[in-house]
């Protein structure tokens, strides 16, 4: 029997794109009981990855889950174009996976918040400890670059043959890698500066999930 392909995937960064805030980067900076200026610095530059940043960032962070749930739901909004998009998506038979560097307590509880809670997503790990530490593991991790926390390009690598078509959606540094080896990107934000400078993959300019789900509607 034949291998039958999907007909197409949608990868989704979540902080940013289907998050209209950087819910990690708030958490961060929320309860971390140091500046992480220089941190953050780093990584913008290119001189770390994000897993050697949350190593740094860790030890910092003071905060216990019940607080942290708390603040998540409150400072959470998602696109509002979103739902409906993944609605679409199912009718037309296009599967969605979220893919992203942040981290799966906060992913978890927004998704489940919204009614979303059945969409498998891959992101880095948060586990709590006494004192209101925090502990980050890296299960997405690639352990031929490591740069990244999670490697968004590896999974992708992972669906490629599965798939006719992959559809990458996001807007920030940790997307700029992965989208290269999509069929068909779009882009806001750091992402899409990134396509106008050089990019052999097509890309689309978006603002929300609309745009994403005008282009279901035509082309799948």
């Amino acid at each position: 029997m034949l291998f039958q392909q999907k007909k197409a995937l949608v990868l989704s960064d979540f902080d940013g794109t289907i998050s209209r805030v950087d819910v990690g980067d708030g958490v961060l900076s929320r309860f971390a009981s140091e500046s992480r200026e220089a941190i953050d610095s780093a990584y913008i530059r290119g001189g770390m990855g994000s897993r050697e940043a949350y190593g740094k960032i860790a030890p910092l962070v003071r905060v216990d889950a019940g607080r942290l749930r708390a603040y998540v739901l409150k400072c959470s909004a998602i696109d509002p174009y979103f739902s409906r998009f993944y609605r679409l998506a199912a009718k037309k038979g296009v599967d969605v996976k979220i893919v992203s560097d942040g981290l799966d307590f906060y992913i978890r509880a927004i998704l489940d918040k919204h009614r979303l809670g059945e969409i498998e997503f891959y992101s880095n790990t948060v586990a709590f400890g006494g004192e209101d530490t925090l502990t980050f593991d890296f299960p997405q991790a690639n352990a031929l670059c490591g740069r990244c926390g999670t490697c968004k390009s590896k999974i992708l690598h992972d669906h490629r043959l599965m798939y006719e078509k992959i559809i990458y959606v996001g807007d920030g540094h940790s997307d700029i890698c992965p989208s290269q080896y999509a069929d068909l990107i779009f882009a806001k934000g750091e992402l899409l500066k990134k396509c106008r400078r050089e990019s052999a993959v097509p890309y689309r300019a978006f603002h929300d999930f609309r745009e994403v789900s005008e282009y279901l509607k035509k082309n799948v």
